[in-house]
């Protein structure tokens, strides 16, 4: 079984290259479909599951506790956390190759092995890729997309806090720090895929 998790900057195409890499090796891909997953076993809203595991509270005790304090994240927040480490870590049970998308799967499925990307970008190609591609009706000003961008990176490390002690987007973590600025992701996905083939190799071989 081979798992590649990508965790990303807010703009970076992260998400894009996750899709693009698990097309052309064959892997099953994870993203929404978590979040899906998530609120019908909560019995949520797919808005309200996802508002709920990407946008945690500032904990305010220790790191792990926090994590299992109600008081701190609150009654659904709590459910929809557990829950979502419980799929992350089924479909590592599953023993099928697969790409997923963040959330922390990098951590929650260490004992498999994964190959750990990060993918980053400079601030103007992030700004860029959300405004050429933001969806109809959530068009934002520039000020206001570099707001939510900050805010998004923000709330990844704070989840990140709450389960770690390793910071979200440090470099020792990761397999692969993949730079998207000035590039189209199509023209990395090839260059990534073969990296990514021959870290499986190593593995297999060691």
């Amino acid at each position: 079984m081979k798992i590649i998790t990508i965790s990303r900057q807010f703009g970076s195409g992260g998400r894009e290259l996750g899709k693009r890499l698990a097309d052309r090796l064959g892997f099953d891909y994870y993203d929404r479909e978590l979040i899906s997953a998530i609120a019908e076993k909560c019995s949520l809203t797919e808005d309200y599951a996802e508002y709920l595991v990407t946008n945690p509270v500032q904990p305010v005790i220790t790191v792990r506790q926090s994590f299992h304090s109600p008081d701190v994240l609150g009654g659904d927040r709590l459910n929809a956390l557990r829950r979502q480490t419980e799929i992350i870590k089924s479909i590592g049970s599953l023993g099928r190759d697969a790409v997923i998308i963040g959330r922390n799967s990098d951590l929650l499925l260490e004992e498999y092995s994964p190959f750990n990307i990060f993918v980053c970008a400079d601030r103007a190609s992030k700004l860029r890729r959300c405004m050429e591609r933001a969806q109809p009706g959530e068009e934002l000003g520039e000020k206001q997309m570099l707001r939510r961008m900050a805010q998004i990176d923000k709330n990844r490390r704070r989840t990140r806090e709450m389960i770690s002690d390793r910071p979200w987007g440090d470099p020792e973590t990761y397999a692969l720090v993949v730079n998207t600025s000035g590039w189209e992701i199509r023209h990395l996905t090839e260059a990534v895929a073969e990296f990514a083939q021959r870290f499986f190799e190593r593995q297999a071989n060691t």
